[in-house]
């Protein structure tokens, strides 16, 4: 492997302690090159460190790409606090894309997440790569949705800590054809502090944010707080005013969020990517519909429930492939969750939350 001194003198700029994203720019104004800024340093990050991180990804299949390399997402450079480097699992050439980021609840609705699936999907086969973070809910339905045509998943921890656990197989399916990239060293453990960090990954990767069922001060508006200030398209999908996990995204509407109800609401505003214009659909897609792969064992089935039903009216035979239970015992279960006051039978079979469900 060859040494490229540059970034040898990057890496250990940014991994010194008190060095971060902003100072790292402003020490590079300042002296004019990291090499140049280290001998300013009295406690530098030590150049084997530096040397042995850098073969660190290459042995493990990992791309460590500096922000002067050509490879690195060009969208990214256009922020203040650009991470100098970003690790990455998968394909690198996916980087530099045109990405349209789809954010939302973890504690998703059914409705949610089949919206999730949907638009990914339809932005998918009009050329868009879909960007999210990785996490259950709406997260992972995006993922899922965009797989066939290519999606980038941010990670909050290193990009070798897959978080959740259960994502696993989905961290791999994203590689074969996109990626999943993180600005934290390999090993970093996810902790609460560094999601807005990701969160600003995603928002400067994408040219359109959507948020589909997003709490109030929730990860979903930071990330649209953060595309807001790049001047990226946020838009949001409306959902009831007694529903707690709609609170942010109806606010996002309130103050001039695009409505969003199909891939067709965010198409009219991003259009197809030049890359995709004149050329129509990309070739042999397979055709691909939701199916849920979310598994729920007895003793929460209730629970399950609650979560998985809105104050929209679901239909009975949507609910079912959901559950390893039988029909009899699902029904059971809602009629329970009737009698005591937190679901609401609808004419054709159909069930919803009740507000004051929990």
């Amino acid at each position: 492997m060859k040494t490229n001194f540059k970034k040898i003198h990057w890496l250990q700029l940014i991994r010194t302690n008190g060095i971060g994203p902003v100072r790292f720019w402003q020490f590079l104004k300042q002296y004019g090159s990291a090499e140049q800024a280290l001998k300013f340093l009295s406690k530098v990050y030590p150049v084997e460190k530096a040397e042995a991180e850098i073969q660190q990804h290459h042995t493990k299949g990992y791309h460590l790409i500096a922000a002067f390399e050509p490879e690195f997402p060009q969208t990214l450079r256009r922020q203040p606090d650009c991470p100098p480097f970003i690790s990455i699992y998968g394909n690198i050439n996916c980087l530099n894309q045109p990405m349209a980021a789809i954010v939302g609840a973890r504690n998703a609705s059914l409705g949610g997440r089949q919206l999730s699936f949907s638009i990914a999907q339809e932005l998918g086969k009009a050329g868009w790569q879909i960007v999210s973070g990785l996490a259950r809910g709406i997260d992972e339905r995006a993922h899922h949705g965009a797989l066939a045509t290519g999606t980038l998943g941010v990670l909050a921890g290193g990009v070798d800590c897959i978080y959740p656990p259960e994502h696993q197989n989905l961290y791999h399916d994203i590689a074969k054809k996109g990626a999943v990239i993180s600005e934290m060293p390999l090993g970093t453990t996810p902790m609460a502090g560094l999601f807005p960090r990701r969160n600003r990954l995603i928002a400067g990767l994408s040219e359109g944010v959507i948020v589909i069922e997003a709490a109030n001060r929730s990860g979903s508006l930071i990330t649209a707080d953060y595309a807001l200030e790049q001047g990226a398209d946020i838009f949001a999908v409306p959902g009831s005013p007694l529903d707690p996990r709609c609170a942010g995204s109806n606010k996002l509407l309130k103050q001039g969020a695009i409505v969003t109800e199909s891939a067709a609401d965010v198409l009219a505003v991003i259009g197809t990517p030049p890359s995709l214009d004149n050329q129509g659909q990309p070739s042999a897609l397979p055709k691909e519909t939701y199916t849920p792969d979310i598994t729920k064992n007895s003793g929460d089935l209730k629970q399950h429930l609650l979560t998985d039903l809105s104050l929209t009216p679901t239909d009975f035979e949507l609910l079912l492939p959901l559950y390893p239970q039988t029909a009899s015992v699902v029904l059971g279960a809602l009629c329970e969750l009737e009698l005591e006051g937190f679901v609401q039978r609808h004419a054709g079979n159909k069930f919803s939350r009740m507000p004051n469900a929990s």
